[in-house]
């Protein structure tokens, strides 16, 4: 159990966005753009691993290439809405396709945007996406003296915002999402800087100790399986 709804908030604009798209250039530079802003960023190269991440892991948006190694993105689009899932998601096309707009849309795309594209567009496109569909959950999560406004993406104490680093909060995200069972280093770091980056482990390991520190004192435990990952653990 996550813990209970606190008051409804009105969510920010910070957002968790998946991006799959195989022009590694293009996908970085969307991701470095949008991380500029705040946001936290899954980088996501073939269609196979993006439709297994959409699946298992929480996003708010996913910005999605028709053309995709192992999988394509219609089929990606139809798997989700078959199994029910409605994340919203932008779906970018060819210049001039006509066919592959009005497909992506039958398959489920929220709305798409012809490549080449300037950022500005992305980003209203993304604005207006939101507003039309907001996030399934918008609400704040109490869990001790702690409360979690997963749209807003803050940690809250006693109602004072706990000031977090931004890689620290990605941390507690994956944590939370997942208490009383055991994360991987490597799940930390694939939520953190996205699927295969290359990250040693002992940059993943001083992340969660800081937090460990900064969340000891709200009752919030981050335990060590050695040789396996940390499991996060809210004492009632």
């Amino acid at each position: 159990m996550l813990g209970q709804p606190c008051t409804k908030l009105s969510w920010g604009r910070l957002m968790r966005i998946a991006i799959v798209e195989d022009n590694l250039a293009l996908a970085e530079g969307i991701a470095h753009h949008l991380r500029d802003q705040g946001h936290s960023v899954n980088l996501l190269h073939d269609g196979q691993t993006a439709l297994e991440f959409l699946q298992q892991e929480s996003a708010d948006i996913a910005v999605m290439d028709v053309n995709l190694p192992r999988l394509d993105g219609f089929s990606i689009l139809k798997a989700l809405r078959k199994s029910s899932n409605q994340l919203p998601v932008l779906l970018l096309t060819a210049r001039g396709d006509l066919r592959d707009r009005v497909t992506g849309l039958d398959a489920g795309a929220d709305d798409y945007l012809v490549k080449p594209f300037d950022m500005e567009e992305l980003d209203a496109r993304l604005r207006a996406l939101i507003r039309r569909k907001p996030l399934v959950d918008q609400k704040s999560i109490c869990f001790g003296a702690l409360s979690f406004d997963r749209a807003g993406r803050k940690l809250l104490a006693q109602g004072q915002e706990l000031p977090l680093p931004r890689r620290e909060l990605a941390v507690f995200e994956c944590l939370f999402e997942r208490q009383n069972q055991i994360v991987s280093k490597t799940q930390i770091a694939d939520h953190i800087y996205g699927i295969g980056a290359d990250i040693e482990e002992r940059v993943v390991e001083i992340y969660v100790s800081r937090l460990r520190k900064k969340l000891a004192a709200f009752q919030v435990r981050i335990k060590v399986a050695r040789g396996l990952g940390y499991m996060m653990q809210i004492e009632t």
